[in-house]
């Protein structure tokens, strides 16, 4: 089952497009790397606040607005991602490092759901006021999306 799967996205107009274009497959390298700088550029600064360094920073100005580029960034290197995932999907598949980055953008997601569900997130960026918890969560992300990268970058040397 997951034998055809990986193969039917191997065979997809996109997979097949970016094989045979090195120019193509190189715009949507660069468009994975620009994808992962708006994720990680926004997310580092907003969640540094939110473990109470820069506290002159309103966090009711910055955290809507860096929580969203933040979101824009991961849904497009989660696309770029996929488009170059379909590239060679056997390959990554038997990649730890592949799998490694794929379990921690799973733990960066699953904590971003869970501290946007919550209501310590509504009041942060409501009255600034930064639950012990948010700081916790802000950490993890820190640590999180950090390993994320550096899995990524570890996929080409296995």
């Amino acid at each position: 089952m997951v034998a055809d799967i990986l193969e039917w996205l191997a065979l997809t107009p996109v997979a097949v497009s970016l094989k045979r274009s090195a120019i193509l497959y190189m715009f949507a390298n660069a468009a994975h790397i620009l994808s992962i700088g708006l994720l990680v550029g926004a997310i580092l600064p907003l969640d540094l606040r939110l473990v109470g360094l820069f506290r002159t920073v309103p966090l009711e100005a910055v955290g809507p607005f860096l929580s969203r580029a933040a979101g824009f960034g991961l849904c497009a290197a989660v696309a770029t991602g996929l488009c170059l995932f379909a590239v060679r999907p056997f390959e990554y598949v038997q990649n730890p490092a592949f799998l490694a980055k794929v379990g921690l953008l799973a733990l960066g997601a699953v904590n971003v759901l869970v501290v946007h569900a919550g209501q310590d997130w509504r009041i942060a960026v409501s009255d600034g006021v930064v639950s012990p918890a948010l700081r916790i969560s802000a950490a993890l992300s820190m640590m999180t999306w950090i390993a994320a990268i550096v899995a990524g970058r570890w996929i080409g040397f296995l």
